[in-house]
């Protein structure tokens, strides 16, 4: 959707001009922050549809900037991590980033996942008859894209609220990793499991009340992933 607001944080600014110049081809709107204290006042006066988060900065790393936003906000993030660094990606998944790039990344690749987080942060078309879905206590307003737990709110990111809906709607049914992958993700991420993985500790930390022995979201060992009713 054209006209999609982007925050670009990094403190290169080679990597901000590359950024933005691709962006805005794309007829993107952006805005650039070059520290985190920065990134996060920009956050609370304009709030964009995304961000695009460098985890090495001056002063407030990325990675607080990205648990900050998360307190607050269920805004998108993107996370630029250094080549060969999977700690770096799976941190910045933890604390509740949408995606990663790695750099140095091609503009195709940038604009690619930029534009699959925003997909996947746009509400989908339901039908009214599939509007709500209830699992035991769990309850997902697809309409609203509201999930609530025991009658309080779980305050989901896009890709969170994304994967639990893809488990609900095949709710008794095993999905494979693979098929989560592409349903939510795209044909782009086979075999990104670490991402997936990272995904679903949280909506665990988020839904169950003893993540490390799920009750809703439970793995089924070398198949894969099932949302099912607590016994």
């Amino acid at each position: 959707m054209a006209g999609e607001h982007i925050l670009v944080v990094d403190d290169e600014p080679r990597y901000l001009q590359i950024i933005r110049f691709n962006l805005e081809a794309r007829k993107y709107r952006v805005t650039c922050a070059a520290t985190g204290e920065h990134a996060l006042a920009l956050l609370a006066r304009s709030d964009p549809d995304l961000v695009v988060l460098d985890v090495m900065l001056p002063g407030l790393d990325g990675f607080e900037v990205c648990r900050r936003i998360r307190e607050v906000s269920t805004t998108p993030i993107i996370i630029l991590t250094a080549k060969g660094a999977d700690d770096e990606k799976v941190r910045g998944l933890g604390l509740g980033a949408d995606d990663y790039v790695t750099k140095p990344f091609s503009a195709q690749e940038l604009v690619a996942r930029v534009g699959a987080v925003l997909r996947r942060a746009r509400p989908a078309s339901v039908a009214p008859s599939q509007s709500a879905l209830m699992v035991g206590d769990l309850e997902i307003d697809l309409l609203a894209q509201r999930v609530t737990m025991r009658g309080r709110d779980a305050r989901l990111s896009p890709t969170e609220y994304r994967v639990l809906a893809c488990l609900a709607m095949s709710a008794g049914a095993v999905l494979t990793r693979d098929e989560l992958l592409e349903r939510v993700w795209g044909p782009g991420y086979s075999g990104d499991y670490h991402t997936l993985r990272v995904t679903l500790w949280r909506l665990r930390q988020k839904l169950e009340e003893h993540a490390s022995d799920p009750r809703y979201i439970v793995t089924r060992s070398g198949v894969g992933y099932m949302l099912a009713p607590p016994g």
